[in-house]
């Protein structure tokens, strides 16, 4: 619950030496970059661990959080208008590059004092060493992981972000994080009064454990600044469930982390997905399978596997549109967030909530998603196919972004109700509550529409481009040479930021938006 309690004057002198400090911190900076040429990594990272600190003590000196409300806010307004001017040169002197080597613009300085903000609105009321504890992890770990791989060297980790991550770096994250929350769990024992009440001492080390594992996931995929919010909100999302909501175990998160990390291991050796897609395959599995248990993962793995290995069938007769489509088989984590993302929120949404009607949205987004998948693959992989536009009827080569075919349409509305099935199986409650045939025909009409959303957007606002080395048309940005120079392909139509992973998304929203209202409609639970 949302809080913002009254402002005390007792809290005044706290508040200026607050502002004092982190002032302080500021200038010393700028004085250190500007006027000794210090490195401005160095002393950005140094400027971080510190905030990190200091937020931790914060609530040991302030009364109610009126006032760290009012500084937060005010931190993040200075961080946005540094961004923007370019004020504080130890804040944003150093670009952020990406591993294209453009410069982008790092919204770390921002997202700091914001997700405090948020934290203490949520948390300050009893739970208030959650928020402590995840800010630390951030200051420190983040700090130290980007202080230690740039001094290692930074052995970059392939295929993982845009903004290159080094081994070294993920080692200090994770160590450190470890250390942070182990103690943090051991000191702030005595407070626990819900769901961590009672757990001896070694199942809080292997969660601070499967705790460090995930922020480190979280460092390694997320780039310019916004780790700054997830590493914190990673923290104090998995033990607000747990400690209050009482809606997760420990010993189902632990189950479930394990078990995310083999299937996101297992999915590397088969080549299923790429190291950032095995990374956001591990931090979506354990949310889903340590929270939902059996009759959320059944469906989920319904769609991972079947759809992976519908991927790699009928390779060669695929072969012909490797070069048309944006992407290959092998997933990564813009692959899995547009596919299992609104799955994700859905799992998150009914840990905080508890409402019965967003499992059907969870079902419908995944049919969805396994529906487009179906679509695609049986109607590339089908003999002599034949594809027609969606928004004309005329008829496009097979491959092309919103064309639809007879095979692939008929296999998008069979994947859809495999997904259900598995649900059925399962012998969830709420599905015989509102029937198993309703079910079924709710959640295939929900996966067949979202397909159909799919081939829409894909043939109206899906960027399309033109391949001037293979005379074709592609989604790719760009062709490779054969002197290995990268050729930039032409738009040809539709908007450049519309990429194939966008229109996923739209697809798996729309597919839990139908079933969502569907369900409402059918039964009052």
């Amino acid at each position: 619950m949302l809080n913002v309690q009254s402002f005390s004057a007792q809290d005044l002198p706290s508040f200026f030496l607050l502002l004092t400090l982190v002032g302080s911190f500021l200038l010393l900076g700028e004085l250190l970059t500007r006027k000794f040429s210090v490195s401005s990594l160095v002393v950005r990272k140094v400027i971080h661990l510190s905030m990190g600190v200091i937020m931790f003590f914060i609530p040991t000196y302030f009364s109610s959080n009126f006032y760290p409300l009012i500084a937060s806010l005010l931190f993040a307004v200075v961080g946005l208008v540094s961004l923007r001017a370019g004020l504080l040169t130890s804040l944003h002197a150093e670009p952020v590059r990406n591993i294209d080597d453009e410069v982008v613009p790092s919204y770390g300085p921002v997202l700091f004092p914001l997700v405090f903000f948020l934290q203490a609105l949520v948390l300050w009321n009893g739970h208030v060493w959650i928020l402590q504890t995840s800010m630390l992890v951030l200051g420190i770990g983040d700090a130290l992981a980007a202080l230690v791989g740039t001094a290692a060297g930074g052995r970059h980790i392939e295929g993982m972000t845009n903004s290159p991550k080094s081994i070294e770096g993920s080692v200090a994250m994770f160590v450190s994080s470890l250390l942070i929350l182990s103690v943090a769990l051991l000191v702030f024992r005595p407070a626990f009064t819900g769901g961590l009440a009672g757990e001896p001492i070694w199942m809080l080390l292997s969660l601070a454990l499967l705790l460090a594992l995930l922020v480190t996931a979280v460092e390694a995929l997320f780039s310019y600044g916004l780790d700054n919010l997830f590493i914190p909100a990673s923290i104090a999302y998995v033990l607000y469930i747990v400690e209050v909501t009482k809606m997760a175990t420990v010993e189902g998160l632990l189950l479930g982390g394990l078990f995310a990390l083999l299937v996101s291991l297992l999915s590397i050796k088969a080549k299923f997905l790429n190291n950032s897609g095995a990374a956001a395959t591990f931090l979506l599995g354990t949310t889903i399978f340590g929270i939902g248990g059996l009759m959320w993962t059944v469906p989920l793995l319904t769609f991972f596997f079947l759809s992976s290995i519908l991927s790699k069938l009928g390779r060669k007769r695929k072969a012909r549109f490797d070069l048309v489509f944006e992407k290959g088989s092998q997933r990564d984590a813009g692959q899995v967030y547009a596919n299992g993302g609104i799955a994700w929120i859905m799992m998150a949404l009914y840990s905080l909530f508890g409402d019965p009607y967003i499992f059907f949205a969870y079902l419908g987004t995944l049919a969805a998603v396994q529906a487009d998948t179906w679509a695609t693959e049986i109607g590339t992989m089908w003999p002599n196919p034949k594809a027609r536009l969606i928004t004309t009827f005329k008829e496009v080569p097979v491959g092309t972004s919103g064309g639809v075919s007879i095979p692939g349409t008929s296999a998008s509305f069979v994947g859809s109700l495999l997904i259900c099935s598995s649900a059925v199986v399962m012998n969830v409650s709420w599905i015989n509550q509102v029937g198993i045939v309703q079910s079924l025909l709710v959640i295939g009409f929900a996966g067949l529409m979202a397909s159909l959303v799919d081939s829409f957007f894909g043939a109206t606002v899906q960027a399309q481009y033109f391949d001037p080395i293979r005379q074709k048309v592609t989604e790719r940005t760009y062709s490779i040479a054969s002197d290995g120079s990268r050729v930039t392909n032409e738009l040809l139509k539709g908007y450049h930021f519309v990429n194939n992973d966008l229109v996923n998304t739209l697809c798996a929203i729309s597919g839990s938006v139908v079933a969502y209202l569907a369900v409402r409609n059918l039964a009052p639970f």
